[in-house]
């Protein structure tokens, strides 16, 4: 369907209609699949003819999903996964061997510098951390022993916008492979796999689905290493349910129209932060005054509904704003219609050091806003009476 536009695909992408010729994407619960033959069963297993084997790898939702994400990230193929992490876990565990080197920013989410320090270094895989502007440090760390690097753009929660055809020329000149993760944009913002990615990670749980109701995760890139990551999945079997897939094509469908909406809220709601005279700063890439507002300009079609902000004393400080809050859900999460509230210090980035906190620019005194789809004068007049506390 490529000679479709993104609205179109977004609703048409990868539909196969079934014999009762439903014209709602069907559901298809299954664990597994039956054969009109042993022989018909011995060559799908062995790979000789196209068809369902078993839902941990191939499921004809869970498909429809893959299909309709990939034409939306500009990607040849996509395989889903249970979860953000799930994807991360895949992502490694299939490209990465011991003695391996993985270049990752130090300003990711919590959980996946966990997951890299824990869960790949007992491997001998080495990982290291560079500011992900920095870029003479990408030029030091990428050696020839690197077959990964790992960033986030923009980055949670702190808004950071990586020049992702810079890093990549820098990965690629030691064929070094790079992954984006764009969970805060959503392919509806940007697409970085036309900007020199070679994979793209996504936590559908977030802005994909937009409504905090299942969780799920997805690679996307090329049909040879997504092929890579299908062999990994029919082993390990970090899948997604059919279930939550059908869940996220239906959300599909509408994810241009929501980030536009809560692009708009997000910039009120900056503005509005930006001028309160209780709020040292706030990082959202639509302000002028944002250090990577330039860069986010013209890698991204919006700016999305994430942003933070700092107030002055610390987390005692930050707890009474959350607090004040009525309206806000105050919740880890983020990408949902309701606007969520959370202290990144002590909820997504509490498991890291006080060393990695500072050094990945989590101050005590920051909040972050995941701003919904509510009437903005409610969201700024909630935030309002939090920000009256102190």
């Amino acid at each position: 369907m490529s000679e479709y536009k993104d609205a179109t695909q977004a609703i048409h992408a990868g539909i196969q209609q079934t014999n009762e010729q439903e014209n709602s994407e069907a559901i298809f619960m299954t664990s597994s699949f039956a054969y009109s033959s042993a022989e018909e069963a011995a060559a799908m297993f062995g790979g000789e003819m196209d068809g369902n084997v078993y839902s941990r790898f191939t499921n004809p939702t869970v498909a429809l999903f893959e299909k309709r994400l990939a034409a939306l990230e500009k990607g040849e193929a996509a395989i889903a996964t249970s979860s953000g992490m799930a994807a991360l876990m895949t992502l490694a565990y299939t490209l990465l061997k011991s003695g391996d080197r993985v270049v990752c920013s130090r300003n990711i989410f919590g959980s996946s510098i966990k997951f890299f320090d824990t869960y790949t270094t007992k491997f001998g895989i080495d990982v290291v951390y560079v500011d992900a502007t920095d870029y003479a440090g990408w030029e030091s760390l990428v050696d020839d022993k690197t077959r990964l690097c790992y960033f986030e753009t923009p980055s949670n929660p702190l808004y950071e916008v990586v020049d992702v055809q810079r890093v990549a020329d820098i990965c690629h000149a030691k064929s070094a492979l790079l992954c984006v993760d764009t969970v805060v944009a959503t392919p509806a913002l940007q697409n970085p796999l036309t900007q020199g990615a070679d994979i793209v990670m996504q936590s559908a749980t977030k802005f994909i689905d937009g409504q905090g109701r299942c969780l799920g995760g997805a690679l996307i890139a090329n049909q040879a290493l997504i092929d890579e990551f299908t062999g990994f999945m029919r082993s390990a079997g970090p899948a997604m349910s059919p279930f939550n897939a059908w869940n996220l094509v239906n959300s599909l469908e509408t994810l241009a129209l929501r980030m536009q909406a809560h692009s708009a809220n997000a910039m009120k709601l900056a503005q509005w932060l930006e001028s309160h005279p209780k709020v040292a700063k706030v990082n959202y890439g639509g302000l002028k005054s944002h250090k990577y507002h330039e860069l986010a300009k013209r890698q991204q079609k919006d700016f999305g509904g994430l942003l933070s902000f700092v107030v002055e004393g610390g987390r005692e400080a930050a707890w009474k704003v959350i607090n004040g809050t009525k309206l806000m859900s105050i919740t880890g999460n983020l990408g949902d219609t309701k606007t969520l509230v959370t202290h990144p210090a002590t909820t997504t980035h509490g498991r890291l050091s006080a060393e990695q906190k500072e050094k990945a620019g989590i101050a005590e005194g920051l909040v972050r806003v995941s701003v919904g789809l509510e009437d903005i004068e409610d969201i700024i007049n909630d935030l309002k009476t939090g920000l009256d506390t102190l």
